[in-house]
């Protein structure tokens, strides 16, 4: 019988080993996503200086009313396509996509799909 796998560890391992190849820099900061049971986060991070540039998420004021009787996968395509008009205000047009973790599937690929249709380039 196969031992029953931890769901969290497996994603954290994964987290663990795409975070050691990338960085988000001043040029080309990183894009960080993060999916909860019933919420999407995601945010642009410059890791030179450990800041925050852009952020969104479903529970934004502005986007709490948008995503209101909407799927979970709508709801990350109009946080993508949020965060990328953010980010092009701010003159931020290239970035590095960080999944933690998570497989680039459902939630996660509308997202990226959706802020890359917006004008973010990765």
């Amino acid at each position: 019988m196969k031992p029953e796998v931890d769901r969290r560890k497996a994603r954290e391992r994964r987290r663990a080993h795409i975070r050691r190849k990338l960085e988000g820099t001043t040029e080309r900061p990183r894009l960080n996503v993060y999916r909860s049971l019933h919420h999407f986060y995601a945010q642009i991070i410059d890791d030179s200086v450990g800041h925050t540039l852009a952020s969104a998420s479903t529970i934004d004021q502005g986007i709490r009313d948008q995503v209101a009787d909407k799927n979970k996968t709508e709801q990350a395509k109009i946080v993508g396509r949020v965060l990328a008009e953010r980010a092009l205000q701010q003159g931020i047009k290239m970035v590095v996509f960080d999944r933690a973790g998570y497989k680039y599937h459902g939630r996660v690929k509308a997202f990226a799909d959706a802020a890359r249709e917006a004008g973010l380039d990765f």
